[in-house]
């Protein structure tokens, strides 16, 4: 049987990827934080200087032999746009670049293989820039931004960013989707 497999992913705002992955079936966990920078310990008033370096991610715990990883980066490269560089609709600054931190050589070549194809395919009008690093520090947020949308579905950035996200993953991978537990 094989072990669990963690992914840390950076496509904007951490609430809109998290709401996503917590409700993919073969997903185990996900833990908002921030991830790529240069000091230690940033808080999330810290990283929204976009002074720090660091990314909003969300750690992605997942079981490899039921939801390969191929399918947890073809919900990443379809729920945001990986051809903007430091933004994400009207969230812009480095903090929400689009980057993904590999954990081993594995993924690497995945993520590489999968942006390849993506490119190559015509699937968007421009290049993609979503960055690829290898696994460093990660500092989970602050308690608040956990399970974030789930605690605040009327919140309005919620209904108008994480909501058409979701919406987009329930209709792209109707076979994947499960109610959050």
């Amino acid at each position: 049987m094989a072990e669990n497999e963690s992914i840390t992913l950076g496509g904007g705002c951490f609430w809109c990827l998290e709401a996503v992955y917590k409700q993919m079936d073969g997903v185990v966990s996900c833990v908002s934080g921030y991830m790529g920078g240069h000091t230690d310990r940033p808080t999330y008033k810290d990283i929204c200087t976009g002074s720090t370096g660091h990314a909003e991610v969300v750690q992605v715990t997942f079981d490899p032999a039921f939801t390969p990883l191929e399918e947890i980066l073809s919900v990443f490269f379809t729920i945001h746009d990986p051809t903007t560089l430091n933004r994400q609709g009207n969230d812009a600054g480095t903090q929400y670049r689009s980057i993904i931190f590999f954990h081993n050589e594995a993924q690497e070549n995945i993520a590489r293989r999968l942006m390849a194809e993506l490119d190559s395919s015509g699937v968007w009008d421009a290049p993609i820039v979503t960055e690829l690093a290898p696994l460093v520090t990660f500092f989970p947020a602050e308690d608040y931004h956990q399970s974030y949308y789930f605690a605040n579905p009327n919140q309005s950035y919620c209904q108008f960013v994480v909501a058409p996200k979701i919406i987009k993953f329930r209709d792209k991978f109707k076979h994947k989707f499960r109610s959050f537990r």
